[in-house]
Protein backbone atom coordinates (compact mmCIF):
# COMPACT_ATOMS: atom_id res chain seq x y z
CA UNK A 1 0.00 0.00 0.00
CA UNK A 2 1.12 3.53 -0.77
CA UNK A 3 1.49 6.26 1.89
CA UNK A 4 1.66 10.01 1.17
CA UNK A 5 2.71 12.63 3.78
CA UNK A 6 1.58 16.29 3.92
CA UNK A 7 3.36 18.36 6.61
CA UNK A 8 4.51 21.99 6.49
CA UNK A 9 7.18 21.62 9.22
CA UNK A 10 10.28 20.32 7.45
CA UNK A 11 11.81 18.69 10.55
CA UNK A 12 8.60 16.82 11.42
CA UNK A 13 8.14 15.75 7.80
CA UNK A 14 11.72 14.44 7.55
CA UNK A 15 11.33 12.62 10.88
CA UNK A 16 8.17 10.79 9.81
CA UNK A 17 9.64 10.02 6.41
CA UNK A 18 13.05 8.73 7.59
CA UNK A 19 12.52 7.37 11.11
CA UNK A 20 10.03 4.73 9.98
CA UNK A 21 11.22 1.86 7.81
CA UNK A 22 8.14 1.97 5.58
CA UNK A 23 9.29 -0.75 3.20
CA UNK A 24 9.92 -3.33 5.95
CA UNK A 25 6.37 -2.74 7.19
CA UNK A 26 4.99 -3.40 3.71
CA UNK A 27 4.40 0.18 2.56
CA UNK A 28 5.62 2.36 -0.28
CA UNK A 29 6.34 5.94 0.78
CA UNK A 30 5.14 7.44 -2.51
CA UNK A 31 5.47 11.19 -1.91
CA UNK A 32 5.48 14.23 0.35
CA UNK A 33 4.41 17.88 0.23
CA UNK A 34 4.66 20.95 2.44
CA UNK A 35 1.07 22.20 1.95
CA UNK A 36 -2.32 20.95 0.81
CA UNK A 37 -2.33 22.78 -2.52
CA UNK A 38 0.84 21.11 -3.80
CA UNK A 39 -0.17 17.81 -2.20
CA UNK A 40 -3.53 17.73 -4.00
CA UNK A 41 -1.93 17.78 -7.47
CA UNK A 42 0.65 15.16 -6.49
CA UNK A 43 -1.98 12.86 -4.92
CA UNK A 44 -4.03 12.99 -8.12
CA UNK A 45 -1.07 11.38 -9.91
CA UNK A 46 0.26 8.98 -7.24
CA UNK A 47 -3.17 7.85 -5.92
CA UNK A 48 -1.99 6.67 -2.49
CA UNK A 49 -4.03 4.39 -0.23
CA UNK A 50 -3.27 6.37 2.94
CA UNK A 51 -2.65 10.12 3.36
CA UNK A 52 -1.10 11.47 6.56
CA UNK A 53 -1.67 15.24 6.81
CA UNK A 54 -1.27 18.05 9.31
CA UNK A 55 -4.33 20.24 9.90
CA UNK A 56 -2.71 23.67 10.16
CA UNK A 57 -0.78 24.46 6.95
CA UNK A 58 -0.36 27.50 4.67
CA UNK A 59 -2.18 27.87 1.33
CA UNK A 60 -4.55 24.91 1.98
CA UNK A 61 -5.14 23.35 5.41
CA UNK A 62 -5.52 19.65 6.13
CA UNK A 63 -9.31 19.71 6.57
CA UNK A 64 -9.85 21.37 3.18
CA UNK A 65 -7.45 18.89 1.55
CA UNK A 66 -9.25 15.98 3.24
CA UNK A 67 -12.64 17.22 2.05
CA UNK A 68 -11.41 17.50 -1.55
CA UNK A 69 -9.70 14.09 -1.48
CA UNK A 70 -12.76 12.32 -0.09
CA UNK A 71 -14.93 13.90 -2.79
CA UNK A 72 -12.64 12.70 -5.61
CA UNK A 73 -11.04 9.56 -4.11
CA UNK A 74 -13.46 8.21 -1.47
CA UNK A 75 -11.37 5.06 -0.96
CA UNK A 76 -8.33 7.01 0.34
CA UNK A 77 -7.96 6.71 4.12
CA UNK A 78 -6.79 9.88 5.89
CA UNK A 79 -4.87 10.34 9.15
CA UNK A 80 -5.00 13.89 10.56
CA UNK A 81 -2.15 15.18 12.72
CA UNK A 82 -2.61 18.28 14.92
CA UNK A 83 -0.94 20.07 17.77
CA UNK A 84 -4.25 21.70 18.73
CA UNK A 85 -6.70 20.09 21.14
CA UNK A 86 -9.75 21.65 19.53
CA UNK A 87 -12.94 19.55 19.58
CA UNK A 88 -14.35 21.48 16.62
CA UNK A 89 -11.51 20.15 14.45
CA UNK A 90 -12.30 16.62 15.56
CA UNK A 91 -16.01 17.04 14.78
CA UNK A 92 -15.25 18.37 11.30
CA UNK A 93 -12.80 15.53 10.68
CA UNK A 94 -15.44 12.94 11.60
CA UNK A 95 -17.97 14.66 9.33
CA UNK A 96 -15.55 14.53 6.38
CA UNK A 97 -14.85 10.84 6.94
CA UNK A 98 -11.27 11.04 8.20
CA UNK A 99 -10.03 7.68 9.51
CA UNK A 100 -7.95 8.86 12.45
CA UNK A 101 -7.28 12.07 14.42
CA UNK A 102 -3.90 12.07 16.21
CA UNK A 103 -2.24 14.66 18.44
CA UNK A 104 1.33 15.79 17.86
CA UNK A 105 3.98 15.00 18.79
CA UNK A 106 3.54 11.30 17.94
CA UNK A 107 6.18 8.60 17.96
CA UNK A 108 7.02 6.58 14.88
CA UNK A 109 5.94 3.43 16.71
CA UNK A 110 2.46 4.76 17.50
CA UNK A 111 2.02 6.20 14.00
CA UNK A 112 2.90 2.90 12.32
CA UNK A 113 0.41 1.12 14.61
CA UNK A 114 -2.35 3.41 13.37
CA UNK A 115 -1.23 2.98 9.77
CA UNK A 116 -1.26 -0.83 10.21
CA UNK A 117 -4.76 -0.70 11.71
CA UNK A 118 -6.05 1.37 8.81
CA UNK A 119 -4.22 -0.82 6.26
CA UNK A 120 -5.98 -3.88 7.67
CA UNK A 121 -9.32 -2.12 7.21
CA UNK A 122 -8.39 -1.18 3.64
CA UNK A 123 -7.54 -4.80 2.88
CA UNK A 124 -10.82 -6.01 4.38
CA UNK A 125 -12.73 -3.52 2.21
CA UNK A 126 -10.80 -4.64 -0.86
CA UNK A 127 -11.69 -8.25 -0.17
CA UNK A 128 -15.34 -7.28 0.32
CA UNK A 129 -15.35 -5.40 -3.00
CA UNK A 130 -13.65 -8.31 -4.77
CA UNK A 131 -16.10 -10.78 -3.23
CA UNK A 132 -19.01 -8.60 -4.35
CA UNK A 133 -17.52 -8.31 -7.84
CA UNK A 134 -17.07 -12.09 -8.13
CA UNK A 135 -20.56 -12.65 -6.77
CA UNK A 136 -22.04 -10.30 -9.37
CA UNK A 137 -19.96 -11.90 -12.13
CA UNK A 138 -21.05 -15.41 -11.16
CA UNK A 139 -24.68 -14.33 -10.91
CA UNK A 140 -24.41 -12.72 -14.34
CA UNK A 141 -22.88 -15.89 -15.84
CA UNK A 142 -25.61 -17.98 -14.22
CA UNK A 143 -28.31 -15.65 -15.52
CA UNK A 144 -26.92 -15.95 -19.07
CA UNK A 145 -26.95 -19.74 -18.73
CA UNK A 146 -30.56 -19.75 -17.51
CA UNK A 147 -31.58 -17.37 -20.31
CA UNK A 148 -29.90 -19.69 -22.84
CA UNK A 149 -31.84 -22.65 -21.44
CA UNK A 150 -35.05 -20.61 -21.56
CA UNK A 151 -34.41 -19.75 -25.22
CA UNK A 152 -33.95 -23.46 -25.92
CA UNK A 153 -37.37 -24.13 -24.37
CA UNK A 154 -38.90 -21.28 -26.42
CA UNK A 155 -37.71 -22.58 -29.80
CA UNK A 156 -38.24 -26.31 -29.27
CA UNK A 157 -41.90 -26.03 -28.32
CA UNK A 158 -41.49 -28.52 -25.48
CA UNK A 159 -43.25 -26.37 -22.87
CA UNK A 160 -46.70 -24.85 -22.70
CA UNK A 161 -47.70 -21.20 -22.49
CA UNK A 162 -48.06 -21.01 -18.70
CA UNK A 163 -44.72 -22.77 -18.10
CA UNK A 164 -42.88 -20.38 -20.43
CA UNK A 165 -44.47 -17.29 -18.86
CA UNK A 166 -43.59 -18.53 -15.38
CA UNK A 167 -40.02 -19.35 -16.47
CA UNK A 168 -39.66 -15.87 -18.02
CA UNK A 169 -40.99 -14.19 -14.88
CA UNK A 170 -38.32 -15.89 -12.76
CA UNK A 171 -35.70 -14.43 -15.10
CA UNK A 172 -37.33 -10.97 -14.90
CA UNK A 173 -38.20 -11.17 -18.61
CA UNK A 174 -41.48 -9.74 -19.89
CA UNK A 175 -42.38 -12.27 -22.56
CA UNK A 176 -46.03 -11.33 -23.14
CA UNK A 177 -46.86 -9.56 -26.42
CA UNK A 178 -49.20 -9.71 -29.40
CA UNK A 179 -46.46 -10.62 -31.89
CA UNK A 180 -42.93 -12.01 -31.90
CA UNK A 181 -40.03 -12.37 -34.30
CA UNK A 182 -36.54 -13.81 -33.98
CA UNK A 183 -33.28 -12.51 -35.43
CA UNK A 184 -30.25 -14.83 -35.43
CA UNK A 185 -26.90 -13.12 -35.77
CA UNK A 186 -23.28 -14.18 -35.90
CA UNK A 187 -20.23 -11.91 -35.83
CA UNK A 188 -16.71 -13.18 -36.40
CA UNK A 189 -13.25 -11.83 -37.09
CA UNK A 190 -11.42 -12.74 -40.27
CA UNK A 191 -8.18 -12.60 -38.28
CA UNK A 192 -8.96 -15.62 -36.10
CA UNK A 193 -9.97 -19.27 -36.40
CA UNK A 194 -13.46 -20.53 -35.64
CA UNK A 195 -12.85 -20.82 -31.91
CA UNK A 196 -11.09 -17.53 -31.29
CA UNK A 197 -12.85 -14.38 -30.17
CA UNK A 198 -10.96 -11.18 -30.82
CA UNK A 199 -11.34 -8.20 -28.53
CA UNK A 200 -13.21 -6.36 -31.26
CA UNK A 201 -15.83 -9.12 -31.48
CA UNK A 202 -16.39 -8.89 -27.72
CA UNK A 203 -16.78 -5.11 -28.03
CA UNK A 204 -19.23 -5.49 -30.92
CA UNK A 205 -21.36 -8.03 -29.03
CA UNK A 206 -21.60 -5.61 -26.09
CA UNK A 207 -22.73 -2.86 -28.47
CA UNK A 208 -25.29 -5.19 -30.08
CA UNK A 209 -26.70 -5.98 -26.66
CA UNK A 210 -27.06 -2.27 -25.89
CA UNK A 211 -28.76 -1.58 -29.25
CA UNK A 212 -31.11 -4.56 -28.85
CA UNK A 213 -32.13 -3.71 -25.29
CA UNK A 214 -32.70 -0.10 -26.30
CA UNK A 215 -35.08 -1.40 -28.99
CA UNK A 216 -36.89 -3.55 -26.39
CA UNK A 217 -35.57 -6.86 -27.80
CA UNK A 218 -34.51 -9.72 -25.52
CA UNK A 219 -30.83 -10.61 -26.03
CA UNK A 220 -29.73 -14.26 -25.82
CA UNK A 221 -26.05 -15.19 -25.92
CA UNK A 222 -25.87 -18.57 -27.69
CA UNK A 223 -22.12 -18.84 -27.13
CA UNK A 224 -20.29 -20.23 -30.20
CA UNK A 225 -23.54 -20.38 -32.20
CA UNK A 226 -23.97 -16.61 -32.13
CA UNK A 227 -26.70 -14.31 -30.82
CA UNK A 228 -30.49 -14.47 -30.85
CA UNK A 229 -32.74 -11.42 -30.50
CA UNK A 230 -36.42 -11.85 -29.65
CA UNK A 231 -38.50 -8.86 -30.76
CA UNK A 232 -42.00 -8.26 -29.37
CA UNK A 233 -44.64 -5.71 -30.37
CA UNK A 234 -48.28 -4.98 -31.04
CA UNK A 235 -48.62 -5.03 -34.83
CA UNK A 236 -46.64 -6.52 -37.70
CA UNK A 237 -45.83 -3.29 -39.53
CA UNK A 238 -44.31 -1.59 -36.48
CA UNK A 239 -42.57 -4.81 -35.46
CA UNK A 240 -40.72 -5.00 -38.79
CA UNK A 241 -40.05 -1.26 -38.55
CA UNK A 242 -38.46 -1.77 -35.14
CA UNK A 243 -36.33 -4.63 -36.47
CA UNK A 244 -35.17 -2.56 -39.45
CA UNK A 245 -34.26 0.36 -37.19
CA UNK A 246 -32.33 -1.95 -34.88
CA UNK A 247 -30.49 -3.48 -37.88
CA UNK A 248 -29.50 -0.01 -39.12
CA UNK A 249 -28.03 0.82 -35.71
CA UNK A 250 -26.13 -2.48 -35.60
CA UNK A 251 -24.72 -1.83 -39.08
CA UNK A 252 -23.34 1.49 -37.87
CA UNK A 253 -21.48 -0.50 -35.21
CA UNK A 254 -20.17 -3.05 -37.75
CA UNK A 255 -18.99 -0.30 -40.09
CA UNK A 256 -16.38 0.77 -37.53
CA UNK A 257 -14.50 -2.52 -37.97
CA UNK A 258 -12.88 -3.52 -41.27
CA UNK A 259 -11.88 -7.09 -40.33
CA UNK A 260 -15.34 -8.16 -39.14
CA UNK A 261 -17.89 -10.34 -40.92
CA UNK A 262 -21.51 -10.61 -39.85
CA UNK A 263 -24.66 -12.29 -41.03
CA UNK A 264 -28.19 -12.32 -39.69
CA UNK A 265 -31.33 -14.34 -40.36
CA UNK A 266 -34.79 -12.89 -39.63
CA UNK A 267 -37.82 -15.08 -39.01
CA UNK A 268 -41.49 -14.59 -39.76
CA UNK A 269 -43.89 -13.00 -37.31
CA UNK A 270 -45.42 -15.32 -34.71
CA UNK A 271 -48.71 -14.35 -33.09
CA UNK A 272 -48.39 -16.64 -30.07
CA UNK A 273 -45.57 -17.66 -27.76
CA UNK A 274 -46.14 -21.25 -28.81
CA UNK A 275 -45.57 -20.24 -32.48
CA UNK A 276 -42.05 -18.92 -31.77
CA UNK A 277 -40.47 -22.25 -32.89
CA UNK A 278 -41.84 -21.58 -36.39
CA UNK A 279 -40.35 -18.08 -36.41
CA UNK A 280 -37.04 -19.61 -35.30
CA UNK A 281 -37.18 -22.14 -38.15
CA UNK A 282 -37.59 -19.37 -40.73
CA UNK A 283 -34.80 -17.36 -39.13
CA UNK A 284 -32.57 -20.46 -39.25
CA UNK A 285 -33.33 -20.98 -42.95
CA UNK A 286 -32.28 -17.42 -43.69
CA UNK A 287 -29.29 -17.75 -41.36
CA UNK A 288 -28.06 -20.79 -43.33
CA UNK A 289 -27.33 -18.45 -46.27
CA UNK A 290 -24.34 -17.23 -44.26
CA UNK A 291 -22.48 -20.13 -45.89
CA UNK A 292 -23.84 -19.38 -49.36
CA UNK A 293 -22.51 -15.85 -49.70
CA UNK A 294 -19.35 -13.92 -48.97
CA UNK A 295 -21.37 -10.75 -48.31
CA UNK A 296 -22.36 -9.31 -44.94
CA UNK A 297 -26.02 -8.63 -44.34
CA UNK A 298 -29.41 -9.68 -43.00
CA UNK A 299 -31.79 -12.03 -44.78
CA UNK A 300 -35.51 -12.50 -44.19
CA UNK A 301 -36.81 -16.06 -44.08
CA UNK A 302 -39.83 -16.22 -46.41
CA UNK A 303 -41.51 -18.68 -48.73
CA UNK A 304 -39.56 -17.07 -51.57
CA UNK A 305 -36.34 -17.18 -49.58
CA UNK A 306 -35.91 -13.40 -49.60
CA UNK A 307 -38.07 -10.51 -48.54
CA UNK A 308 -38.39 -8.30 -51.63
CA UNK A 309 -37.94 -5.14 -49.53
CA UNK A 310 -34.63 -6.38 -48.10
CA UNK A 311 -31.57 -5.44 -50.16
CA UNK A 312 -28.89 -6.62 -47.74
CA UNK A 313 -28.30 -9.98 -49.47
CA UNK A 314 -29.13 -10.76 -53.09
CA UNK A 315 -28.29 -14.37 -53.98
CA UNK A 316 -27.85 -15.10 -57.67
CA UNK A 317 -29.59 -18.05 -59.21
CA UNK A 318 -27.16 -20.97 -59.07
CA UNK A 319 -27.42 -23.32 -61.97
CA UNK A 320 -26.17 -26.92 -61.78
CA UNK A 321 -23.29 -26.15 -64.15
CA UNK A 322 -21.91 -23.76 -61.57
CA UNK A 323 -22.15 -25.64 -58.26
CA UNK A 324 -19.74 -23.77 -56.05
CA UNK A 325 -17.71 -26.19 -53.94
CA UNK A 326 -16.36 -23.27 -51.96
CA UNK A 327 -19.79 -22.88 -50.33
CA UNK A 328 -19.75 -26.52 -49.22
CA UNK A 329 -16.18 -26.19 -47.95
CA UNK A 330 -17.06 -23.00 -46.08
CA UNK A 331 -19.85 -24.79 -44.24
CA UNK A 332 -17.68 -27.83 -43.53
CA UNK A 333 -15.09 -25.54 -41.96
CA UNK A 334 -17.39 -23.31 -39.90
CA UNK A 335 -20.92 -24.70 -39.79
CA UNK A 336 -22.66 -26.41 -36.87
CA UNK A 337 -24.32 -29.84 -37.06
CA UNK A 338 -27.64 -28.28 -36.03
CA UNK A 339 -27.50 -25.98 -39.09
CA UNK A 340 -26.87 -28.73 -41.68
CA UNK A 341 -30.48 -29.37 -42.67
CA UNK A 342 -31.20 -25.69 -43.27
CA UNK A 343 -27.95 -25.26 -45.19
CA UNK A 344 -28.63 -28.19 -47.56
CA UNK A 345 -32.19 -27.01 -48.12
CA UNK A 346 -31.13 -23.46 -49.00
CA UNK A 347 -28.14 -24.62 -51.06
CA UNK A 348 -30.41 -26.72 -53.27
CA UNK A 349 -33.08 -24.02 -53.46
CA UNK A 350 -30.43 -21.71 -54.88
CA UNK A 351 -30.24 -23.94 -57.97
CA UNK A 352 -33.95 -23.71 -58.54
CA UNK A 353 -36.73 -25.73 -56.95
CA UNK A 354 -36.78 -28.24 -59.80
CA UNK A 355 -33.13 -29.29 -59.51
CA UNK A 356 -33.65 -31.99 -56.88
CA UNK A 357 -36.67 -33.45 -58.70
CA UNK A 358 -34.62 -34.66 -61.65
CA UNK A 359 -33.02 -38.07 -61.14
CA UNK A 360 -30.04 -37.11 -63.28
CA UNK A 361 -29.54 -33.84 -61.42
CA UNK A 362 -29.87 -35.57 -58.05
CA UNK A 363 -27.10 -37.97 -59.00
CA UNK A 364 -24.89 -35.16 -60.27
CA UNK A 365 -25.40 -32.99 -57.17
CA UNK A 366 -24.99 -35.87 -54.71
CA UNK A 367 -21.80 -37.15 -56.32
CA UNK A 368 -20.31 -33.65 -56.44
CA UNK A 369 -21.06 -33.06 -52.74
CA UNK A 370 -19.79 -36.54 -51.90
CA UNK A 371 -16.42 -35.85 -53.56
CA UNK A 372 -16.27 -32.46 -51.83
CA UNK A 373 -16.87 -34.02 -48.40
CA UNK A 374 -14.39 -36.84 -49.11
CA UNK A 375 -11.74 -34.32 -50.17
CA UNK A 376 -12.35 -32.27 -47.02
CA UNK A 377 -12.08 -35.35 -44.79
CA UNK A 378 -8.89 -36.55 -46.43
CA UNK A 379 -6.98 -33.34 -47.13
CA UNK A 380 -8.16 -30.95 -44.39
CA UNK A 381 -8.96 -33.32 -41.55
CA UNK A 382 -6.10 -35.67 -42.37
CA UNK A 383 -8.25 -38.81 -42.39
CA UNK A 384 -6.63 -41.61 -44.37
CA UNK A 385 -8.48 -42.96 -47.39
CA UNK A 386 -9.38 -46.30 -45.75
CA UNK A 387 -10.83 -44.56 -42.67
CA UNK A 388 -12.52 -41.93 -44.81
CA UNK A 389 -14.32 -44.56 -46.90
CA UNK A 390 -15.65 -46.09 -43.70
CA UNK A 391 -16.99 -42.78 -42.38
CA UNK A 392 -18.14 -40.90 -45.51
CA UNK A 393 -21.07 -42.86 -46.92
CA UNK A 394 -21.07 -43.52 -50.68
CA UNK A 395 -24.33 -42.69 -52.55
CA UNK A 396 -26.24 -45.70 -53.93
CA UNK A 397 -29.05 -45.93 -56.52
CA UNK A 398 -31.47 -46.66 -53.66
CA UNK A 399 -30.43 -43.49 -51.82
CA UNK A 400 -30.71 -41.37 -54.95
CA UNK A 401 -34.04 -42.89 -55.93
CA UNK A 402 -36.16 -40.15 -54.35
CA UNK A 403 -35.95 -36.51 -53.33
CA UNK A 404 -36.39 -37.26 -49.62
CA UNK A 405 -33.77 -39.99 -49.41
CA UNK A 406 -31.30 -37.85 -51.37
CA UNK A 407 -31.88 -34.88 -49.06
CA UNK A 408 -31.46 -37.12 -46.00
CA UNK A 409 -28.23 -38.53 -47.47
CA UNK A 410 -26.73 -35.08 -48.14
CA UNK A 411 -27.56 -33.92 -44.63
CA UNK A 412 -26.12 -37.15 -43.26
CA UNK A 413 -22.71 -36.99 -44.97
CA UNK A 414 -22.21 -33.27 -44.36
CA UNK A 415 -23.19 -33.73 -40.71
CA UNK A 416 -20.75 -36.62 -40.39
CA UNK A 417 -17.92 -34.46 -41.78
CA UNK A 418 -18.76 -31.62 -39.38
CA UNK A 419 -18.83 -34.15 -36.53
CA UNK A 420 -15.39 -35.42 -37.59
CA UNK A 421 -14.12 -31.83 -37.66
CA UNK A 422 -15.52 -31.17 -34.19
CA UNK A 423 -14.04 -34.40 -32.89
CA UNK A 424 -10.66 -33.33 -34.24
CA UNK A 425 -11.01 -29.97 -32.52
CA UNK A 426 -12.05 -31.67 -29.29
CA UNK A 427 -8.97 -33.85 -29.52
CA UNK A 428 -6.83 -30.77 -30.05
CA UNK A 429 -8.20 -29.13 -26.92
CA UNK A 430 -8.72 -32.26 -24.82
CA UNK A 431 -5.48 -31.80 -22.89
CA UNK A 432 -6.35 -28.18 -22.12
CA UNK A 433 -9.83 -29.05 -20.82
CA UNK A 434 -8.43 -31.95 -18.77
CA UNK A 435 -5.95 -29.52 -17.24
CA UNK A 436 -8.84 -27.16 -16.42
CA UNK A 437 -10.79 -30.01 -14.78
CA UNK A 438 -7.75 -31.02 -12.73
CA UNK A 439 -7.28 -27.38 -11.69
CA UNK A 440 -10.91 -27.23 -10.54
CA UNK A 441 -10.53 -30.44 -8.52
CA UNK A 442 -7.45 -29.01 -6.84
CA UNK A 443 -8.72 -25.44 -6.27
CA UNK A 444 -12.53 -25.68 -6.01
CA UNK A 445 -12.33 -24.65 -2.33
CA UNK A 446 -10.95 -21.23 -3.31
CA UNK A 447 -13.68 -18.61 -3.56
CA UNK A 448 -11.76 -16.62 -6.19
CA UNK A 449 -11.71 -19.51 -8.68
CA UNK A 450 -13.22 -18.12 -11.88
CA UNK A 451 -13.22 -18.42 -15.64
CA UNK A 452 -10.72 -15.55 -15.80
CA UNK A 453 -8.25 -17.18 -13.39
CA UNK A 454 -8.50 -20.51 -15.23
CA UNK A 455 -8.04 -18.81 -18.60
CA UNK A 456 -4.88 -17.15 -17.30
CA UNK A 457 -3.66 -20.53 -15.99
CA UNK A 458 -3.95 -22.21 -19.42
CA UNK A 459 -2.98 -19.05 -21.36
CA UNK A 460 -6.32 -18.69 -23.17
CA UNK A 461 -8.62 -15.70 -23.44
CA UNK A 462 -11.73 -16.18 -21.22
CA UNK A 463 -14.10 -16.23 -24.22
CA UNK A 464 -11.91 -18.72 -26.09
CA UNK A 465 -11.74 -21.04 -23.08
CA UNK A 466 -15.49 -20.71 -22.50
CA UNK A 467 -16.26 -21.81 -26.08
CA UNK A 468 -13.75 -24.68 -26.00
CA UNK A 469 -14.92 -25.89 -22.58
CA UNK A 470 -18.56 -25.87 -23.70
CA UNK A 471 -17.75 -27.81 -26.89
CA UNK A 472 -15.59 -30.33 -25.05
CA UNK A 473 -17.81 -31.01 -22.02
CA UNK A 474 -21.25 -30.12 -23.34
CA UNK A 475 -21.89 -27.61 -20.55
CA UNK A 476 -20.80 -24.06 -19.67
CA UNK A 477 -17.89 -23.56 -17.29
CA UNK A 478 -19.99 -21.96 -14.53
CA UNK A 479 -22.42 -24.90 -14.51
CA UNK A 480 -19.58 -27.43 -14.40
CA UNK A 481 -17.92 -25.61 -11.48
CA UNK A 482 -21.20 -25.19 -9.59
CA UNK A 483 -22.16 -28.85 -10.09
CA UNK A 484 -18.74 -29.97 -8.88
CA UNK A 485 -18.97 -27.80 -5.76
CA UNK A 486 -22.54 -28.90 -5.06
CA UNK A 487 -21.57 -32.58 -5.30
CA UNK A 488 -18.72 -32.00 -2.81
CA UNK A 489 -21.14 -30.11 -0.54
CA UNK A 490 -23.63 -33.01 -0.65
CA UNK A 491 -20.87 -35.44 0.26
CA UNK A 492 -19.91 -33.30 3.27
CA UNK A 493 -23.56 -32.95 4.32
CA UNK A 494 -23.92 -36.73 4.22
CA UNK A 495 -20.67 -37.66 5.94
CA UNK A 496 -20.01 -34.87 8.47
CA UNK A 497 -21.90 -32.92 11.12
CA UNK A 498 -20.49 -29.56 10.03
CA UNK A 499 -22.85 -26.62 9.72
CA UNK A 500 -23.99 -25.61 6.25
CA UNK A 501 -22.15 -22.27 6.38
CA UNK A 502 -18.92 -24.15 7.19
CA UNK A 503 -19.54 -26.54 4.32
CA UNK A 504 -20.25 -23.64 1.98
CA UNK A 505 -16.90 -22.11 2.94
CA UNK A 506 -15.17 -25.48 2.40
CA UNK A 507 -16.47 -25.76 -1.18
CA UNK A 508 -15.60 -22.21 -2.22
CA UNK A 509 -18.47 -19.97 -1.04
CA UNK A 510 -17.55 -17.38 1.60
CA UNK A 511 -21.07 -15.98 1.62
CA UNK A 512 -23.31 -18.51 3.43
CA UNK A 513 -26.49 -16.89 2.06
CA UNK A 514 -25.30 -17.30 -1.51
CA UNK A 515 -24.33 -20.94 -0.85
CA UNK A 516 -27.80 -21.69 0.56
CA UNK A 517 -29.48 -19.90 -2.34
CA UNK A 518 -27.40 -21.77 -4.93
CA UNK A 519 -27.84 -25.15 -3.22
CA UNK A 520 -31.62 -24.81 -3.16
CA UNK A 521 -31.73 -23.54 -6.75
CA UNK A 522 -29.63 -26.44 -8.10
CA UNK A 523 -30.79 -29.26 -5.81
CA UNK A 524 -34.43 -28.28 -5.22
CA UNK A 525 -34.03 -28.23 -1.42
CA UNK A 526 -32.06 -26.54 1.34
CA UNK A 527 -28.83 -28.07 2.71
CA UNK A 528 -30.69 -28.99 5.91
CA UNK A 529 -33.45 -30.74 3.97
CA UNK A 530 -30.84 -32.68 1.99
CA UNK A 531 -29.09 -33.76 5.19
CA UNK A 532 -32.43 -34.92 6.60
CA UNK A 533 -33.12 -36.97 3.47
CA UNK A 534 -36.17 -34.98 2.36
CA UNK A 535 -37.50 -35.18 -1.23
CA UNK A 536 -36.49 -32.37 -3.57
CA UNK A 537 -39.09 -29.88 -4.73
CA UNK A 538 -38.18 -30.71 -8.32
CA UNK A 539 -39.40 -34.28 -7.88
CA UNK A 540 -42.72 -33.39 -6.27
Amino acid sequence: MKVFLVEDEFVVREGIKNNIDWESHGYEFCGEAGDGEIAYSMIQKTKPDIVITDIKMPFMDGLTLSRMLKAEFPWIEIILLTGYEDFEFAKEAIKIGVSCYLSKPISGENLIKEVDRIALRIEEKRQEREQARRYEQEMEERLELEKREFFGDLITGGKGFSELVDQARKLSIDITAMEYNIVLLKVWSTRHDAYEYSNSVVEIEKSIKEVAEKAGAIYFDLNVEGIALLFRLGDEESLYSKIEKCIDEMKSVFDRYHHIRYFGGIGQTAHRITEIPKSFEWASRAFAHMYLTSENGFLYGTEEGLNPENEDVILSEIDPRHIDRKLIKEFLRRGEESETGFFVDEFLNGMGKGAIRSTMMRQYIAMDIYFCVADFAENELGIERESREATVETPTPEILGSENSTMEYLVRIISSAVALRNEGARGHYRDVVNEVKAYIEERYTEDDLSLNSLAAHVNFSPNHLSAVFKQQTGQPFIKYLTDYRMNMAKELLSTTSKKSNEIGFMVGYKDPHYFSYLFKKTQGMTPTQYRNGETSEASL
